[in-house]
């Protein structure tokens, strides 16, 4: 059995792996400050005598004794995470700080959730880890952009100067169960508007692509990831290179939920990608072949029908 904390430990994936870790026989810490986290995320886990739950902002330091340490701690939606921009900041560089600090006390493995952001608006298609990306420092994404470069920055130096043993994996789009209604992001938004019968928003003209991959199978690929070789530490890319436009992401869960609901299209927000899929090319390499095994019919299924117990 493994003691293992979990920040943001209450959001959308990080209540998927506090279950998994719990179901495959350890000892989870989960902490949060519930700025997105929810406890209806975790109130199933609490009556689990290895499960405990934390409030605290891992902005400030924070000390416990653990053998591993996934931070997933950050608003990750536009909405969330451009609402105080400089807490964003603050929760990437200072909380990845404080993380690092504990796990080189400790002498715990420590996972950091980058994301697919920090290739911003890619001049290569589909992403490479070795892609440097293409981001506006000062634009309305980059406290959330920029902060998640500087926390793979920080990790990769704690690695090299202070021997602490990392992984950096790049999360691109995920939902299914637990995702917010009013979370900001196109999977949910088009599944909640399409249940009510509300229009369908695409912004842009619904030609920019994205990836999606299930939350199941991006909490089996970080797992395997947290327990490859320590010399192995990322950048990993971890998505389903399945590429849809927005247009047809729209379409299908219409078909789905068979909504009445009309598509209407308003203005692209700033530096919103146009292009967005994941070469998984290294993670099936070192990931015992790991690859998204649900796909997009199957999963939305899944979310839809959640979507419709909660609304």
């Amino acid at each position: 059995m493994k003691k293992i904390l979990v920040t943001g430990g209450a959001g959308f994936i990080g209540s998927h792996l506090c279950e998994r870790l719990l179901n495959d026989g350890n000892e989870v810490i989960c902490l949060d400050n519930y700025f997105t986290g929810s406890k209806n995320n975790i109130i199933h886990l609490i009556n689990n005598p290895y499960f405990e739950t934390i409030r605290h902002d891992i902005t400030m330091p924070f000390y416990i004794e653990v053998d591993e340490i996934y931070n997933l701690a950050c608003p990750a939606s536009p909405i969330h995470y451009q609402y105080n921009p400089i807490k964003t900041i603050k929760t990437s560089v200072l909380g990845s700080i404080n993380l690092l600090g504990l796990a080189k006390r400790m002498k715990s493995k420590i996972f950091q959730a980058s994301t697919s952001e920090v290739y911003g608006d890619p001049e290569i298609h589909p992403q490479i880890e070795n892609y440097w990306g293409n981001v506006n420092p000062i634009g309305v994404r980059s406290c959330y952009d920029e902060g998640k470069r500087c926390a793979e920055s920080l990790f990769m130096n704690y690695y090299k100067q202070n021997n602490v043993i990392i992984k950096i994996a790049r999360i691109f789009n995920t939902y299914g169960p637990r995702m917010f209604p009013d979370d900001g992001r196109v999977v949910s938004n088009f599944i909640v508007q399409a249940l009510k019968n509300e229009d369908i928003t695409i912004y842009g003209d619904g030609s920019q692509t994205r990836s999606f991959q299930y939350i199941d199978d991006l909490v089996e690929g970080m797992i395997r990831f947290m327990n490859t070789e320590d010399e192995f530490t990322g950048p990993l890319n971890m998505g389903n290179p399945e590429e849809f436009t927005i247009l047809e992401l729209a379409e299908k869960i219409l078909f789905l939920t068979q909504s009445r609901s009309k598509i209407t299209y308003h203005p692209k927000p700033q530096d919103d990608p146009i292009h967005r899929k994941p070469d998984i090319s290294l993670a099936m390499k070192e990931l015992n072949n790991w690859k998204p095994s649900i796909n997009i019919e199957k999963g939305l299924r899944y979310t839809i029908d959640y979507f419709k117990k909660i609304l």
